[in-house]
């Protein structure tokens, strides 16, 4: 099948509807395959490996859309019909309803009487300007956009603490204030538990395993991923910590981090050494001690995965001993000992490596952080050390893990927890490596979420693990499911299509890197 494309020059649609367009046309009978996207270079790359970069891509500028085909000659040319069709009803005239809508976030504020949180999704060069306009206007800010600069970042969170407001952002994927969840959160309850994350799906991923355990939270308040860092210097940490420290409805905190700066993780620690409420800390790149190594320190418990932060704080809630939760654990961490031997009997000799495709940044992270400690350096696009930074992150190399939520993957397109085309293409690739023995995946449900993603995820398991055995070799795939019986998606629903499927399915995040990590470890 040939591959054609055409070039809008100058031609803007939003990355939701060129996926939808997409999607319409790969429907059409002899269509292999098609996608429109911005010409970006990362995208053109993203083209180039799944075979739909033609010669023409490879002159179009970010600013233009590109419209790909793969088909026959009269398939192609009803799909291009149907693309400036779907395109041109996207840009449909203005119904009289549409144009009484506010044109601004301070025209929204004014019109929406006791609105109070402004939720800004816009690309990262005006973000700014729409946060200041929220703010100034009184209202609580979630940034969901992300390349807004540190400079600007330092000085919206400054004047937000001024006016005693909350500035969630940039990058701030997810928070849930007063029950209500923003940007991609789960149908969790109420409760004692404020957790203050520096890290989106780790916000996720800790009120969901608090979900299942029987505990609610107060407040989950998202802060941006670089709120730790030296240059920010926990601005909005400590902001909202001190307003969760005098909440009557908060009896436990939980502060979590991604790669903080070691002095204002101190800092974050002291503050909470110094409040009256018990605290957990769950630091990336902090304190990396295993479930055996957990710290006390007076009213702070360090926790060395998300799953045993969600533990020692449900234990905390309840009154419990928080060390007979972590003893019951780690003897299911032991098991997967079992487990691990069990899969790895059917491995070729040839088959080493460890690959994991994440749409949580967080779990990425955390992925990561577990497999070095088993296996030898990760690759990645978010690596530990700057030197095991991929330099082509379309091509694997050994153990390797990559965020695809990560603006090197989502110029232009839609974040992975959204749109799965490209994780999709991207497992059948890693599948057909024959050093490959595990293939790790993160599967995030719940609000703003895919509405299906085991549905769209589970058949191409299937065939990756049929291929593989037809080449003579077992591939493993481990997955965990991030969300709650509650959620749109349902857990347990999406559990069961994923081990239908053929993937193994653990109970988080953590507890599939262990999985995945033993399976290949030298003294495993």
């Amino acid at each position: 099948m040939a591959v054609r494309a055409v070039i809008k020059p100058s031609l803007y649609h939003d990355s939701v509807t060129l996926m939808s367009v997409a999607r319409d046309l790969r429907a059409i009978p002899g269509v292999d395959d098609a996608a429109l996207v911005m010409g970006t270079e990362a995208n053109k790359g993203l083209l180039s490996q799944a075979g739909l970069l033609s010669p023409e891509v490879k002159s179009a500028s970010s600013d233009d859309l590109i419209v790909v085909v793969k088909g026959d000659s009269a398939s192609a040319g009803r799909a291009f019909e149907l693309a400036e069709e779907l395109l041109a009803h996207g840009s449909m005239p203005r119904t009289e309803a549409v144009e009484q809508r506010p044109r601004s976030v301070r025209g929204a504020i004014r019109s929406q009487g006791g609105a109070n949180v402004a939720v800004i999704s816009v690309a990262g060069q005006y973000a700014a300007d729409e946060a200041w306009q929220a703010l100034e206007q009184g209202s609580h800010v979630l940034l969901f956009s992300d390349n807004v600069s540190a400079e600007d970042e330092i000085k919206l969170k400054r004047y937000a603490v001024e006016q005693n407001l909350l500035m969630m952002g940039p990058g701030a994927g997810t928070a849930i204030i007063n029950g209500a969840g923003l940007g991609f959160a789960n149908a969790v309850p109420r409760g004692p538990v404020g957790i203050l994350s520096a890290a989106g799906t780790g916000l996720q991923e800790v009120s969901s395993l608090l979900a299942q355990q029987g505990i609610g939270i107060s407040q989950g308040i998202g802060l941006g991923g670089r709120d730790l860092s030296d240059e920010v210097g926990g601005l909005m940490m400590f902001h909202a910590l001190d307003a969760l420290q005098r909440d009557p409805e908060t009896k436990v905190l939980i502060a979590i981090s991604k790669l903080p700066s070691a002095e204002v993780a101190r800092k974050v620690e002291n503050a909470l050494e110094a409040g009256s409420i018990p605290a957990v800390v769950m630091f990336m790149g902090g304190d990396e001690g295993s479930i055996s190594e957990t710290k006390v320190t007076g009213n702070v418990r360090r926790a060395g995965t998300l799953h045993e932060a969600s533990l020692i704080a449900a234990a905390l809630a309840k009154g419990k001993d928080p060390a007979k939760s972590l003893a019951k654990h780690s003897v299911k961490v032991r098991d997967l000992q079992k487990k691990a031997q069990a899969l790895r009997s059917g491995l070729n000799p040839g088959q080493k490596y460890l690959r994991g495709l994440f749409s949580g940044g967080t779990l990425c992270d955390e992925s990561v952080l577990i497999w070095s400690k088993r296996v030898s350096e990760v690759w990645s696009n978010r690596p530990r050390s700057p030197e095991y930074r991929l330099t082509d992150v379309h091509k694997s190399r050994e153990h390797s893990a990559l965020d695809l939520g990560e603006e090197e993957f989502t110029v232009g397109r839609p974040h992975p927890m959204i749109d799965q085309d490209l994780r999709l293409r991207r497992l059948a690739s890693e599948a057909r490596d024959a050093a490959v023995a595990v293939i790790q995946l993160d599967v995030v449900i719940g609000y703003g979420a895919h509405p299906d993603p085991g549905g769209e995820l589970g058949p191409v398991i299937a065939e990756c693990i049929r291929s593989a055995k037809e080449h003579d070799r077992e591939l493993i795939v481990i997955t965990s499911v991030t969300g709650t019986e509650s959620d749109p998606q349902k857990l347990s629903r999406q559990q069961s299509i994923l081990e239908e499927s053929g993937a193994t399915v653990l109970g988080s995040n953590a507890m599939a890197a262990e999985l995945a990590a033993l399976i290949v470890c030298d003294d495993g």
